[in-house]
């Protein structure tokens, strides 16, 4: 496996947030894990049966996890086929980080909560690191 893919598959163990609402629970893409109980709730218990209606802000989680799935689809596909535009990989891992901003953001304008977005710095990084010349040239903004 090279480093690239490594490090995208490498974000799928990392916690995405930490939600601080008088205790910390760690977002990461396949639960919500709470390390002071070690109670840990999957995202299909969460999303199919401990919730009816959730605030567009908690959607924010799946949506990412579903985006970030695509991009290790392709990243895989890349590897395996040796076909991959690394713009579409690299837009899905953005997006993926995007909705942590919104998981954070919503969290945060509950009183006495907040949440940190992990996920949207490390998957910015995983971007920058390995692809930072794609994502220039890819906007218009290559040296040449």
């Amino acid at each position: 496996m090279d480093r690239r893919l490594g490090a995208i598959c490498l974000l799928a163990v990392l916690p995405w947030s930490v939600a601080v609402a008088g205790t910390v629970t760690f977002v990461f893409p396949f639960a919500l894990v709470d390390p002071n109980t070690g109670a840990i709730t999957t995202i299909d218990a969460y999303y199919l049966r401990q919730t009816t209606v959730l605030p567009p802000f908690l959607r924010a989680w799946g949506i990412g996890v579903v985006l970030y799935l695509g991009a290790v689809a392709s990243a895989l596909a890349g590897r395996v086929f040796g076909r991959e535009d690394r713009r579409v990989t690299d837009g899905l891992l953005l997006l993926a980080g995007l909705t942590q901003l919104s998981l954070a953001h919503g969290f945060t304008r509950q009183p006495g909560r907040f949440a940190i977005p992990l996920g949207t710095v490390l998957c910015v990084a995983v971007v920058w690191w390995f692809d930072w010349a794609t994502v220039r040239a890819g906007v218009g903004l290559s040296s040449e």
